[in-house]
């Protein structure tokens, strides 16, 4: 008796759920992106979702909510109502995090629903032009005979440059100095002025300086070369495998949306991500789109959690 009543409420919370996603969006959907502005999250977030819209009979509005690293505008979607009406779009950082804060505001596996991936991209390592190496490999036996001589910009404790750095110098056993700033660009400028040696930054900041000769580009961080600077290797091919490391894009729900409007929302990102005119913009500011299912989105974080948790562990990094 009691299975068959069990039976009974998953079927008709299984019909509720595909009745939700058949009328489903009804209004706009909210997208927040946990950073201001101008950053890879926000640009991401913009280049795609007016596709995804399209694709899915709707309207996404992006809202930015930056603070915490992050740990703000996730946990204002991880607290929303399940509805499919409020989602999120996070960097690597919503895998990095959970090891990097002691405290955080919500259990990333628990309290989120991945929707799928929407693209990766590369960071590449450059040197000013006072650094007289010109190739990965004389960076790295450099750094080892003046162990700490050597100082990295990062655009501050637990972004994306200063953890592809901190893998780095774990991969290469190399003790170089962090130099913290408050965002990538301050970074980028003190790189090319000299104030610091090298910096790790996304691709697309540093593109225009590598290109117009102020900045020595050695590798990309990435397991392939960049399509934006297609004569820099990978750090593999430059001596250093093992290495690799790319900026991910996902976007999630509160956990417990109705899983055929999660299934809705990862239909249309993938449509639109399939798009060659979405395709092309993406690619040109340095995205490679990168549709995924659901599951496989989830799988990510599961396998990448640890991972970082352990670097973070390792290298004693703290978020400030």
């Amino acid at each position: 008796m009691k299975v068959a009543r069990l039976t009974a409420l998953l079927l008709c919370a299984a019909s509720i759920g595909t009745a939700a996603a058949q009328n489903y969006p009804q209004r706009p959907v909210r997208l927040v992106v946990p950073y201001a502005p101008g950053g890879s999250a926000d640009i991401a977030a913009r280049l795609v979702s007016e596709a995804w819209a399209k694709s899915l009979g709707g309207t996404i509005v992006v809202e930015n909510r930056a603070g915490a690293g992050g740990n703000i505008g996730v946990d204002a979607v991880a607290k929303a109502a399940a509805d499919g009406y409020t989602i999120g779009l996070q960097t690597v950082s919503l895998a990095i995090n959970p090891g990097l804060f002691p405290r955080m505001p919500y259990d990333t596996l628990k309290d989120l629903a991945p929707i799928g991936m929407v693209a990766s991209s590369q960071h590449v390592l450059v040197v000013n032009n006072n650094v007289s190496a010109t190739n990965l490999q004389e960076l790295i036996a450099a750094a080892k005979a003046a162990p700490g001589k050597l100082t990295y910009g990062s655009a501050g404790n637990g972004s994306t440059f200063h953890m592809s750095a901190e893998l780095f110098k774990s991969v290469a056993n190399v003790a170089i100095v962090h130099v913290p700033y408050r965002g990538g660009g301050p970074a980028l400028v003190d790189t090319i002025a000299g104030q610091v040696d090298m910096s790790f930054p996304v691709i697309s900041a540093a593109q225009q300086h590598v290109q117009g000769g102020k900045l020595k580009a050695l590798a990309v961080t990435g397991p392939r070369r960049s399509a934006q600077l297609p004569n820099v290797p990978t750090a593999a091919e430059a001596g250093l495998p093992g290495y690799a490391f790319e900026t991910w894009f996902m976007v999630f729900a509160p956990a417990g949306t109705p899983l055929p409007v999660i299934d809705k929302l990862n239909a249309a990102l993938n449509t639109a991500l399939a798009s060659p005119a979405t395709r092309e913009r993406m690619v040109r500011e340095g995205f490679e789109p990168t549709p995924t299912t659901p599951e496989a989105a989830r799988q990510r974080l599961e396998k990448e959690m640890p991972v970082w948790a352990r670097l973070i562990k390792q290298r004693g990094i703290t978020a400030e």
